[in-house]
């Protein structure tokens, strides 16, 4: 077992989404008296009915008949009804103000790759998008999970800087302890009940949906922070690009 005291733990920074159409029939002229007729004494002519003229739904084409309305339709202009079973997009949530980490530690650019069969945790505290500074005096955005300790089985990390070689760390299990803040990119996941998870960095989950645990985590790990940092049956190796 390796164990690295809190001074040396920055972890690994990141080198690391009809109704049926129905047509209404014109309505009928409404009927007209004929006027008062006493026959052989008096019987005025009738007043002839005159004939509608008819109107036009088009601007400009007179004669030509309108046509009712399809229930649902949209009577603005240049408007298109959605088609049956059509459903219309959810707009996409707004991505949450990211705060400046003071406590973070200055990280790399790139963030590393990291796996695992399983990520649990014990005191779970908060999980929040902050942005962290890098070494280049930019800063990045990143989902901070903050908890007691956290156990990683399974554990898999590379570590590659652009066009140059990399190490590749696996072990079977990777414990921090003590003030642990993990900084992600991204993580994909399935959860305990078996849903599956994708997190970024626009707007925290749920803890609910993280405390249980995750299964089979892949995550782009911008860095890490713990009082300790211990690994079981670790191997390690380097890999060109």
């Amino acid at each position: 077992m390796i164990r690295v005291p809190r001074a040396g733990v920055l972890a690994i920074a990141a080198l690391a989404l009809v109704a049926p159409m129905t047509l209404g029939a014109a309505a009928a002229p409404a009927a007209h008296p004929a006027g008062l007729c006493i026959p052989l004494i008096w019987c005025p002519s009738p007043t002839p009915t005159p004939t509608p003229t008819p109107t036009s739904a088009v601007p400009g084409l007179p004669g030509v008949p309108g046509v009712p309305a399809v229930p649902g339709t949209p009577s603005a202009p240049g408007t298109t009804p959605a088609a049956p079973g059509e459903t219309t997009p959810t707009p996409a949530p707004t991505p949450v103000v990211a705060a400046k980490d003071e406590g973070a530690p200055i990280f790399t650019k790139t963030p590393a790759s990291m796996g695992s069969q399983g990520l649990s945790f014990t005191g779970l505290s908060g999980i929040s998008i902050v942005d962290v500074p890098t070494i280049d005096g930019s800063t990045v955005r990143a989902l901070k999970i903050s908890a007691d300790s956290i156990t990683i089985s399974g554990f898999s990390l590379t570590v590659r800087p652009p066009d140059t070689a990399g190490l590749v760390t696996n072990a079977d299990t990777m414990t921090l302890k003590g003030h642990v803040s993990v900084y992600l990119g991204s993580i994909t996941a399935t959860t305990q009940d078996g849903r599956a998870l994708t997190l970024g960095t626009d707007t925290p989950p749920p803890l609910d949906d993280v405390s249980p645990g995750l299964l089979r985590v892949t995550m782009g790990l911008v860095g890490t922070v713990a009082d300790s940092i211990s690994y079981t049956n670790t191997d390690q190796r380097i890999v060109e690009p």
